[in-house]
């Protein structure tokens, strides 16, 4: 069984001074990613980003540890993950460009450091806003087109994700791969186009039905399984840490950056398909 990530986000490594209690960041650029291994265990690993090395590799048992905020650290960024079995320490600071999703994912990733069968829920927009309901959702959604991202839709999709958000950030609002990929969008694409059903069912699990259909593509979309799997994907985008999966897929590596740059790279690969289609 192949290792399953369930989130990650960016994050440098922290040392403490020796004889102190003052603890210095490293200026390396790195992710933590939480993981349940081939082993069936959950491993907290920390990634180096420049390198794409696995410098720490931490196994964790349920309810033994969590990750805490340091408050006398200036900037209130940094954090330590701490043991009840043990004194054992490790400290690290937050490395995403905006500080908004950061009570996000340290709620998340205590969570399932309690359980790790905890699924990660991830709000839309900013965290500390109510996420929006299933009818303000699905009528929103509504304005998004189901295939292709043209720079008119990225628009569109970035005023979706701020009104579901509820508010008006300072930067722009970050893209989310759980906006686009949704019942709402795939299904009318699944009936515009239905090759695309029996192209798809190579690359989803074997226990599922041999006859590819719509309705079984509806039930996949529709499963808490795959919204899962959607976040995780999302969350992987956002570490910047997927540039060799990405070349596998034909893009180019700095697809592997970020949401929008994946979905820029996808919407380039198309439009340059349809000019050898059409030369």
């Amino acid at each position: 069984m192949a290792s399953a990530t369930i989130l990650a986000f960016k994050a440098g490594r922290a040392f403490r001074r020796e004889g102190t209690n003052f603890v210095d960041h490293s200026s390396e650029k790195g992710a933590i990613i939480l993981q349940k291994g081939e082993d069936e265990l959950l491993h907290l690993i920390w990634r180096n980003r420049s390198t794409n090395e696995v410098e720490e590799d931490l196994i964790l048992f349920p309810g033994d540890a969590s990750f805490v905020k340091i408050p006398q650290v200036t900037g209130g960024r940094s954090y330590v993950l701490k043991f009840s079995s043990s004194n054992q320490r490790h400290f690290f600071w937050m490395q995403d460009a905006s500080i908004s999703r950061d009570d996000e994912f340290v709620k998340n990733l205590n969570l399932v450091l309690e359980d790790p069968d905890r699924i990660p829920v991830w709000q839309i927009g900013s965290s500390s806003q109510p996420q929006a309901s299933t009818s303000q959702a699905g009528s929103s959604r509504s304005a998004a087109a189901p295939s292709g991202t043209t720079p008119e839709q990225l628009a569109q999709l970035r005023s979706l994700v701020q009104s579901m958000s509820g508010n008006v950030p300072q930067g722009e609002p970050e893209l989310s791969l759980n906006d686009i990929l949704t019942p709402e969008n795939l299904i009318p694409l699944f009936r515009s186009h239905p090759d695309l059903v029996p192209a798809l069912f190579p690359h989803l699990p074997p226990d599922l039905p041999t006859q590819p259909s719509e309705e079984v593509m509806q039930q996949i979309i529709s499963s808490p399984q795959f919204r899962a799997a959607v976040r995780n994907f999302d969350q992987a985008l956002r570490t910047g840490m997927l540039g060799g999966l990405v070349r596998g897929l034909g893009l180019p590596e700095e697809a592997g950056t970020g949401v929008e740059a994946f979905l820029r790279a996808i919407q380039e690969q198309a439009s340059g398909e349809d000019r050898m289609e059409t030369d």
